[in-house]
């Protein structure tokens, strides 16, 4: 049998950590390991129990979310551990500082039980999840405002097959959506995928995104 989904919920208000426990324990592949009210708990609690996934909220005091999830998957993190955010803020600001700070995916407390149980079961997997309108919200708004801050895309090293499959990632495509656009494979897409954060030093998609939005390579 398939060891549970490990999980750690941090939110300064014990309503949602006990409701978001509640939902969590009921699934059979996930289990609740622990929950806390600041960031500073999150963050000694994330490092002694080594959650597969903290759920993590923005505001919170003493440390707030960004920071817990950037000195728990941040850039020079030996050990980084995987932060899906879950909050009730759907502003640009929090959304990009919390990808940029390492969190492998980014949820609206509004969201329906059960695509947070799939933001859990995704981020543990490996893989990153961003929120359809969060996605379409940091395409729509917040790319122009952070494209000044980096060199530009021609000193990328991919090649310009992959630089498209790059834009398609950040504008939201599936592998699957990708592969249609493109009239390629699924597993062809997959290895471009593969090539693009192995050659950038990326660790998920998200960061293949956030990487997008940097370089000005999203418009």
């Amino acid at each position: 049998m398939t060891a549970p989904i490990r999980v750690l919920v941090c939110d300064d208000q014990p309503l949602i950590r006990t409701g978001f426990a509640t939902i969590i324990n009921a699934q059979p592949d996930l289990q609740i390991v622990g929950d806390c009210g600041d960031g500073r708990t999150a963050v000694d609690l994330a490092r002694r129990l080594r959650p597969d996934v903290v759920v993590m909220d923005v505001r919170m005091p003493v440390l707030d979310g960004i920071e817990a999830t950037r000195q728990l998957a941040g850039v020079g993190v030996a050990d980084p551990v995987k932060v899906l955010v879950v909050t009730t803020f759907n502003l640009d600001e929090y959304v990009y500082e919390a990808l940029r700070a390492g969190a492998s995916g980014f949820l609206l407390k509004d969201a329906p039980p059960a695509q947070l149980l799939h933001g859990i079961r995704t981020v543990a997997a490996g893989s990153a999840l961003l929120a359809p309108e969060v996605t379409r919200q940091l395409i729509g708004r917040y790319a122009t405002r952070i494209r000044p801050a980096e060199s530009a895309p021609d000193e990328s090293p991919l090649t310009p097959r992959e630089l498209e499959v790059l834009r398609l990632i950040a504008e939201g495509l599936s592998n699957s959506e990708i592969a249609s656009a493109l009239v390629i494979s699924q597993e062809t897409v997959k290895t471009y995928v593969s090539r693009i954060l192995t050659k950038l030093d990326l660790r998920d998609r998200v960061q293949a995104v956030v990487y997008a939005y940097r370089r000005g390579l999203v418009t």
